[in-house]
């Protein structure tokens, strides 16, 4: 598959495509073509989770914010699910995901907890593909003044 636009939806584009494509596979797609567990998307996502809170921690702290309590209420208002399922949104990632054939009938991706799993596991991704810079390109090139 062409990810070119994808790219330049995200404002990335990956060196080594083969972590895209493991953050594109959900489990039930490798079950179902025999694919190697460890090719999906899961342990991108925790690693994805991590490294948004990761960018947008150290985003406060450039940004002048040093208490502690307001670091983390911030954070929580920039990073959670309903923000992260709409960035998976408005680059149509559902589109680009390996899903399985139960989750294509019952489309899944509209659960907001799927579908913020997805864009955390493309976050991982990026972090493995090119640092903490790449992950934090790519929500710099997604986040607006109007839209954390």
């Amino acid at each position: 598959m062409n990810y070119a636009d994808l790219y330049a939806k995200i404002g990335y584009t990956f060196t080594n495509e083969d972590l895209l494509l493991h953050a594109l596979t959900r489990t039930a797609y490798a079950r179902e073509n025999e694919l190697s567990m460890s090719d999906t998307m899961d342990s991108l996502a925790v690693l994805g989770d991590a490294v948004l809170d990761l960018i947008v921690i150290r985003k406060l702290i450039e940004d002048g914010e040093f208490d502690k309590g307001e670091i983390t209420r911030k954070k929580i208002d920039l990073v959670n699910m309903t923000v992260v399922r709409r960035l998976a949104e408005d680059i149509g990632l559902p589109e680009y995901m390996r899903w399985g054939k139960g989750e294509l009938r019952m489309q899944i991706w509209t659960s907001g907890r799927v579908s913020a799993e997805c864009f955390e596991a493309l976050m991982g991704a990026a972090y493995l593909d090119g640092g903490v810079e790449a992950s934090a390109a790519i929500l710099d090139h997604l986040w607006t003044p109007e839209k954390p």
